[in-house]
């Protein structure tokens, strides 16, 4: 989509981008119902409402998306090139609120981590990534 659309129809468009729910974050369910079943999805009392929380663990999982988080891979570095300062700017402010939100709930004594869209390509490395971040505390991780 360029930058000479009608601006009715840029923010339909923009309506439709889903934030609970995704793709890459059924997918992390998914595997999270296999290895660790009992978890909670998007806790509006926790700092950036997690997208899935085991709350009794204290372990937050967020799924991040690369383009709108910033990541480092390929699509993450990619700039739109129309309007290419605000979005700049709108990552970058995506990734301030990311960090603010990872430092509160570490402040409540809660343990995060981010699973990045890119991540998913390869499974098996994300389930055992999953299974050790959960299993540190002795959470019971069901064995296949």
């Amino acid at each position: 989509m360029s930058g000479r659309e009608d601006p009715a129809l840029r923010s339909a468009v923009m309506r439709a981008v889903k934030s609970r729910n995704t793709s890459p974050e059924m997918k992390v369910r998914a595997l999270l119902r296999a290895i660790a079943p009992g978890y909670r999805v998007h806790r509006a009392e926790l700092p950036g409402k997690p997208d899935i929380a085991y709350v009794g663990r204290k372990r937050a999982i967020f799924v991040h998306g690369c383009f709108w988080h910033g990541h480092d891979c390929a699509r993450g570095a990619r700039v739109p090139k129309a309007n290419a300062a605000y979005w700049r700017a709108k990552i970058d402010r995506n990734r301030d609120r990311d960090g603010r939100n990872l430092e509160s709930l570490q402040a409540l004594g809660w343990r995060a981590m981010v699973v990045w869209e890119c991540e998913l390509k390869d499974e098996a490395a994300l389930r055992a990534r999953l299974a050790a971040f959960l299993d540190d505390q002795g959470m019971r991780i069901v064995n296949e």
